[in-house]
């Protein structure tokens, strides 16, 4: 049995998904968590606190828990919380003190948590990998107007030279890691993540969409954070060309209207454009209420500029749903085109507007591609994930071990 560290400084994996600073990532915080626990290792899913009222302490499951650290004020943005990485790794020693623990491996995930997970795989002599969600400098590339730090930029180069093992969901991410940051690919391992198969799962249409009071629609959904980088404008613009768009609606899952200026963007675009009657902005929600919507949905759509997984449409692909994506990333990998939905290269709206048509005015396909999705997600369990993510994990230990005792 393990006792692990995995580290989220920004991140709480019991977050609402949807809003700003919380998506794909929490969700795999939360499901790798409860799964290693699930496996009879001890897990401590370590973050700061976000509310005045967090529990310090909260049961995932057997064996996995979340960790609440105070690191800065509560609703400190991202972008500033670097400065209370101390602040956060002395709460930390204070926990383990507390508790007279000791850990076996650090995992850290994304880069303000590669920072603390540094010194803590210095200060207790224990493996340390990291997984980074996304890249500061595949950001800027993909999209010319993201802007990112030169402090994140260094501190995720730095973390790289540093970590035992860097765990990344696909093929092209690796590369992204040799090309733009010079890593060994000999330290990266690819382990696809994952998706939660006893939730996302087929439910009868008509229910879905009668609870969501869209009974006789034609249904569009987006699911995700709200951040130019995902692209919504140019779902919005599609529907514009869609050719009989009176019956359909787009649904925009994800977004807090008081925090996020991209939403109220999105908002105004869509009434200029005389399209508020047939877009929905539902907001943030929490993933148990996230089925309904996909099960209404006659296709799904990421516009994404950049994706390193993608892991919404997954759970899209679970319920059945064909999937039209940008060409990047995680999508080119869980989409088969003309199999399971349509990966387009553009950025510009009139091929997500082609291929809506297509799929919207064709429900035998859509059925054909429903069901072949579902049985691509069915290969793709959390069980599966964390499994290979323990055999990295022993691997590592077992080098450790062989070092130590001079073999």
């Amino acid at each position: 049995m393990y006792r692990l560290a995995l580290l989220s400084v920004h991140g709480c994996p019991m977050a609402p998904l949807g809003e700003r600073d919380t998506g794909g990532m929490n969700v795999y915080l939360l499901q790798i968590a409860r799964e290693l626990g699930r496996c009879g290792h001890k897990v401590d899913v370590f973050t700061r606190h976000h509310e005045p009222g967090d529990p310090q302490v909260i049961d995932l499951g057997d064996n996995a828990r979340v960790v609440h650290l105070k690191a800065g004020p509560y609703f400190e943005t991202k972008g500033s919380l670097h400065q209370y990485i101390r602040e956060f790794l002395g709460n930390l020693y204070l926990f383990q003190q507390s508790e007279g623990t000791t850990y076996d491996v650090v995992h850290s995930h994304y880069w303000l948590s590669g920072w603390a997970g540094t010194e803590l795989s210095i200060r207790w002599n224990v493996p340390h990998v990291a997984t980074f969600h996304t890249l500061a400098r595949r950001k800027i590339e993909a999209r010319a107007e993201e802007s990112e730090s030169q402090l994140r930029i260094h501190t995720e180069s730095r973390v790289m030279r540093s970590v035992d093992a860097i765990v990344v969901s696909t093929e092209q991410e690796k590369q992204d890691l040799s090309r733009l940051y010079q890593v060994s690919t000999h330290k990266v391992c690819v382990i696809p993540a994952g998706v939660d198969l006893k939730l996302f799962r087929p439910l009868d249409k008509a229910w879905a969409r009668q609870s969501l009071g869209l009974m006789g629609k034609r249904v569009v959904l987006s699911v995700g954070r709200v951040e130019p980088l995902k692209g919504l404008d140019i779902a919005i613009r599609a529907m514009a060309g869609l050719e009989d768009a009176r019956d359909t609606r787009l649904i925009i899952v994800g977004g807090n209207p008081g925090r996020d200026s991209e939403l109220r963007r999105l908002k105004s675009m869509s009434a200029q454009m005389g399209l508020h009657n047939r877009i929905t902005f539902a907001g943030a929600m929490d993933q148990s209420n996230l089925p309904t919507y996909y099960n209404a949905a006659d296709v799904f759509v990421l516009p994404s500029y950049y994706e390193s997984f993608g892991l919404v449409a997954l759970e899209a692909m679970a319920c059945g749903v064909p999937v039209i994506a940008s060409r990047v990333g995680g999508p080119e990998t869980l989409v088969s085109e003309g199999k399971t939905g349509y990966l387009i290269a553009s950025r510009a709206p009139e091929p997500y507007a082609q291929a809506l048509n297509f799929l919207l005015a064709n429900p035998t396909l859509r059925g054909t591609f429903g069901r072949a999705a579902i049985a691509k997600a069915r290969t793709m369990g959390w069980d599966r994930v964390a499994n290979r993510i323990l055999a990295l994990y022993s691997a590592m230990l077992e080098q450790t071990w062989k070092i130590a005792v001079g073999t």
